[in-house]
């Protein structure tokens, strides 16, 4: 599990095929301070293991099924990541419980500056508004982000916008993507286990059905 709240801004040194998937290896510094090989690493809002550790470079390892799925597989030499370790129990929760496990990438419709720093709109398909509730959280190429506003039903997309913060757009890379570009997606965890739950009929203890459950939700 992770925040969302980026460590720091790793370099893309090379990415190599390895059978049907790739060795990406990175360039970084803060996230080697006690990473070992086999560790989960969040690269751009995508889980990854460690396989090699040799600082000032870090190697590892996308299957196939996680390069379809994400934006990863289309990066080049020189790309800045988002990096962030694993959280311990002694971390400090600053941003929202994230996986890693993407659920769709987002095109960006626009990007634009306000006084305050900058609101990012992006688009995903329609399926998942859902889980977009007004002022919740999000997961944008591994940045924890609150819905600035209420997102809506565009034809097959869903759109919605993210606030950017001073502090967000120098820390990151959200601040130089253009309209078109893709991002890796992440939805709140915790929605995606309710809809699990009462869909199967899931119920609170003494309860009948799922339905106690959806109306506490709901008071």
């Amino acid at each position: 599990m992770f925040t969302g709240i980026v460590e720091e801004l790793g370099r893309l040194e090379s990415m190599r095929p390895d059978g049907d998937g790739r060795r990406l290896r990175v360039r970084c510094a803060r996230v080697l301070e006690d990473l070992k090989p086999e560790d989960s690493l969040l690269v751009n809002g995508v889980c990854l293991t460690a396989t090699d550790v040799q600082a000032p470079v870090v190697e590892l390892q996308a299957v196939a099924e996680t390069l379809s799925k994400t934006t990863l597989g289309g990066l080049a030499p020189g790309a800045e990541l988002h990096l962030e370790r694993a959280l311990t129990l002694q971390t400090r929760l600053g941003g929202h419980l994230v996986q890693g496990h993407v659920d769709c990438t987002g095109r960006v419709v626009r990007l634009r500056r306000t006084a305050l720093g900058a609101e990012l709109e992006l688009a995903v398909p329609a399926e998942f508004l859902r889980y977009l509730a007004r002022t919740g959280s999000v997961s944008l190429d591994g940045v924890s982000l609150t819905l600035a506003r209420e997102a809506r039903q565009e034809g097959a997309e869903a759109h919605f916008g993210v606030a950017l913060i001073p502090y967000t757009l120098a820390h990151t890379t959200l601040g130089t993507r253009r309209p078109g570009d893709a991002l890796n997606i992440e939805f709140d965890c915790l929605a995606k286990y309710l809809e699990q739950l009462l869909r199967h009929g899931g119920a609170l203890p003494g309860a009948d059905s799922g339905q106690r459950l959806l109306d506490l939700l709901q008071s």
